[in-house]
Order: structure tokens, then C-alpha cells, then sequence
């Protein structure tokens, strides 16, 4: 029966939502710790699950499209629609529940997602100001000899005797 399928299938999607929780929060980890060093293998880690995501939302789909077609709705519907639609008994309350899971999941994770951001953010100011410290800065009345200021221009004494 093809909402038995839909079920297992929302059990998954809820899975690796976890799994990416948990991940951005081990990203996170690292970008407060200022521990760089595992962020590349930490941000693979979370496009692999975001793959593995994708590829389970459409499998969910097309076994909604299946479930919505013999419940009389459009393929398209979506899990509210099919939440309304269920027939009487547990099958409304055990959509609901996932409903309920991967809206509150959902709005974890884009908070995760802004926060490591926002860190991020951080993380590349810091260092564009780190570096911008390190270039040397014009002295400012002192020119070159094409009229021009910049961090090769400067004040310089040479003995012409040589």
C-alpha cells in the first residue's frame, strides 16, 4: 500500500534531517572554537547529507503524487493537503505527526544555517582586516617620482656619492 511507503519514506527524510542538524551544529562547533582547520571536510560532509536529502524528498514525492492520486487530490498535493485529505482514522494522525517533525526540523536547521553564517561572515572579515594591517599604507605628502602616492612611494635618502 503505497501510504505505508509514504510513512517509511517521511521516516527517512526526518532521519537525514537529523543527521543535518547535527552537522551544521558540529560546523558550528568548529567556527566558534576558531578551529578552521576540519571546516572543508565538515561543509563536505553536510552537502553529502543535503544529496542523500534530496534524493529522499523525491522519493517522497513521487509516493505522495501515488497517495494523493488514489485519494482523489492532484498529484501535486502537498502533506497538509494530505493531512486533510486522509481518511478516517490513524493515518491523518500519523501524517500530521510527520507534518508536525519536518516543519519544526525545518525551521531548526535555517536557524543553524543563519547562525553559521553569520559566523562565517565574521570569520572573513576578520581575516580581510588581518590582512589589510599587514599591507603597508602610503605615507601620506610623500609621492613617487610619477606624481603618484601609493605603498611604494616614500620618503628615501640616497647618497649620490656612490
Amino acid at each position: 500500500m503505497a501510504i505505508h511507503e509514504l510513512s517509511a519514506l517521511l521516516w527517512r527524510e526526518r532521519e537525514l534531517l537529523d543527521v543535518l542538524t547535527f552537522k551544521l551544529e558540529e560546523e558550528q562547533l568548529l567556527l566558534t572554537s576558531g578551529n578552521s582547520r576540519w571546516l572543508p571536510l565538515g561543509t563536505k560532509e553536510v552537502e553529502q547529507v543535503l544529496g542523500h536529502l534530496s534524493q529522499a524528498s523525491l522519493a517522497r514525492t513521487i509516493e505522495a503524487a501515488v497517495v494523493a492520486e488514489s485519494w482523489g487530490l492532484p498529484t501535486d498535493a502537498t502533506l497538509s493537503e494530505l493531512v486533510t485529505a486522509a481518511p478516517e482514522g490513524a493515518w491523518a494522525e500519523v501524517l500530521s505527526a510527520h507534518l508536525t517533525a519536518l516543519t519544526r526540523q525545518t525551521s531548526l536547521i535555517k536557524e543553524l544555517r543563519d547562525t553559521n553564517e553569520q559566523f562565517l561572515r565574521s570569520a572573513v572579515r576578520s581575516t580581510q582586516e588581518s590582512i589589510a594591517d599587514l599591507q603597508p599604507s602610503s605615507a601620506a605628502g610623500t609621492y613617487d617620482a610619477q606624481g603618484k602616492t601609493g605603498a611604494t612611494a616614500g620618503s628615501r635618502i640616497f647618497d649620490q656619492r656612490f
